[in-house]
């Protein structure tokens, strides 16, 4: 099934032919009503009348958070702002907020493509959709419940946090259809066990999780334990928020909405074009925003395209989970680690819990890793030797995986749990002292 299959099966000529056409209209956009781009494009000699092929993107410059923050709060919008309808904004953790705004035009197209994204992993107008993403300046929450009521579907916006009455909520109104975090989606399954709450009892089926890096080893996990089939989505909040990317029920890579969204993959040292099916840095060219517009957006995932059609139909292209981030990547020890990789070998051991944290210290000038992790309430050591075990198998089983050496470190349950928000993965001590 599809929400719209005149674009999502579009013939792939005339789909380059629209990108080009919405190409050209962007850029003589941006360069008449953002100063960042006019000012840019002046200086570098850029006439959007000149772009002819979609190859000439690669003469543009590269749009990067660290401008978005220098023109706080309204410097990149393409229109005044009597004609913007809805604010967002970024976290603002490593830095000052990324705010962006949308006319009415934006917000219909943008629940479009959530609708999109819902229907690519099974939902449907006789479903109750629980969203459990906060509803806040956070895009996530907004945009799904957009995409859910555009597709007709009952939306429950439960928002995040107070687990207990989510469990309530799924129970009393028989919601089909779980959003949120992968963490969260652990985290619920494990507040239910504790309950006494059995998933087979739920109305459950359908599942879609994003926001955060997770892994198959997570998806397994989360279906087993809310008795769902769970697709992975992609969106951000400087590009439009949820809509840009999802996992049809093949599940075999995202597909990416590429009517709206010129996506680019590269080399993050370089800024060159990589080889297709190689890994690097996500770029992405808006289309079709009115608003908040952007060319060539350095977003910092990882990830790279997928090969070949889709059983499903869809002739967008697919790219493949994201991996982590550019700025995510630890070198530990001289040897390259990605917080998804210690998260897959850890959520294969029988009683670990999906919170944990690495934490990275500086130890005689070398480096220290050790890794926090939670176990289960319900997962009981009998024996001193029973949790010895089970902490030198998780030591191996890291060690063999990642050939980094961890230490291993059990907390109180709870302590690390991320009831609302997106986890801390990385405490990197190593600069202090």
């Amino acid at each position: 099934m599809m929400w719209e299959p005149k674009f999502e099966a579009m013939d792939r000529a005339q789909l380059a032919q629209l990108q080009l056409e919405r190409l050209q209209s962007t850029l003589t956009r941006v360069a008449r009503n953002v100063p960042y781009y006019r000012k840019t494009f002046a200086a570098q000699g850029i006439d959007p009348d000149d772009f002819r092929s979609l190859a000439d993107l690669a003469r543009l410059p590269f749009t990067t958070k660290a401008v978005l923050r220098e023109a706080y709060p309204y410097g990149f919008f393409a229109v005044p702002l009597r004609e913007v309808v809805r604010l967002h904004a970024s976290s603002g953790t490593t830095g000052k907020a990324t705010v962006v705004g949308y006319t009415a035009t934006d917000l219909k197209k943008w629940g479009a493509l959530t609708a999109r994204i819902l229907t690519m992993g099974g939902v449907t107008r006789e479903d109750v959709v629980q969203i459990a993403f906060s509803f806040g300046l956070f895009t996530g929450g907004f945009g799904f419940h957009q995409g859910a009521e555009t597709l007709g579907a009952a939306v429950v916006p439960a928002s995040s946090g107070n687990t207990r009455r989510q469990v309530a909520i799924m129970q009393d109104f028989k919601t089909s259809v779980l959003v949120c975090t992968p963490s969260y989606a652990l985290y619920l399954a494990q507040t239910m066990e504790d309950l006494g709450v059995n998933a087979n009892a739920l109305s459950l089926r359908r599942g879609l999780f994003g926001a955060e890096g997770w892994t198959e080893a997570a998806r397994a996990q989360i279906e087993d334990r809310l008795k769902l089939t769970a697709t992975d989505n992609y969106g951000l909040s400087e590009v439009m928020g949820p809509g840009v990317a999802g996992e049809c029920l093949q599940r075999n890579g995202l597909h990416l909405n590429e009517d709206h969204f010129l996506a680019e993959i590269v080399d993050p040292a370089t800024g060159e074009p990589v080889a297709d099916g190689e890994l690097g840095e996500l770029v992405i060219t808006t289309l079709a925003k009115e608003a908040f517009p952007l060319v060539r957006f350095r977003t910092g995932d990882l990830t790279r395209f997928l090969p070949g059609p889709c059983p499903c139909g869809r002739t967008f292209r697919r790219m493949e989970r994201v991996r982590g981030r550019v700025d995510d990547m630890l070198i530990i020890r001289g040897v390259n680690v990605f917080p998804a990789q210690i998260e897959s070998v850890l959520l294969e051991l029988e009683g670990a819990t999906p919170h944990w944290r690495v934490v990275l210290e500086r130890e005689k000038g070398l480096d220290k890793a050790t890794v926090e992790l939670e176990v289960a309430e319900s997962f009981v050591f009998d024996r001193i030797a029973d949790q010895q075990r089970f902490l030198q198998n998780a030591r191996k089983r890291l060690a063999s995986e990642l050939g980094v050496s961890f230490e291993i470190r059990m907390t109180e349950p709870g302590s690390l749990a991320c009831d609302d928000g997106k986890p801390c993965r990385v405490l990197d001590r190593r600069g202090e002292g």
